[in-house]
């Protein structure tokens, strides 16, 4: 009977999300809500690319495709190495990438 209430009271006792957490999770949904953002992800799951490469592949402006990395990069989605002056981005969260993946398996599949 003690065992009962007593996961009964741990069942009801649902850690609440802190202020900074909710702030990330929140964007993280919101950079995965932009088409484009999901198609420059995307590619970015399978090798490394220049700006220019993304855009020649996805048939974007240089421009879209750095403003979308900018947003990227600032929520630590993507990553970027230098190569004299061209930068080659690739994506830098392993599991934003796991839940993109299982969401494009899901829209597929549905």
């Amino acid at each position: 009977m003690e065992n009962n209430r007593n996961k009964e009271k741990k069942d009801q006792e649902v850690e609440e999300l802190d202020e900074e957490t909710l702030f990330v999770v929140s964007q993280t949904f919101k950079a995965l809500s932009d088409p484009t953002r999901i198609r420059i992800l995307h590619l970015l799951c399978e090798q490394e690319m220049s700006v220019n490469q993304i855009a020649d592949t996805l048939d974007l402006r240089q421009s879209t495709v750095s403003h979308q990395l900018r947003f990227l990069k600032n929520l630590r989605l993507v990553k970027y190495r230098r190569a004299g002056t061209t930068l080659f981005y690739s994506h830098d969260d392993e599991h934003v990438i796991d839940v993109l993946q299982q969401t494009i398996n899901h829209a597929l599949h549905h």
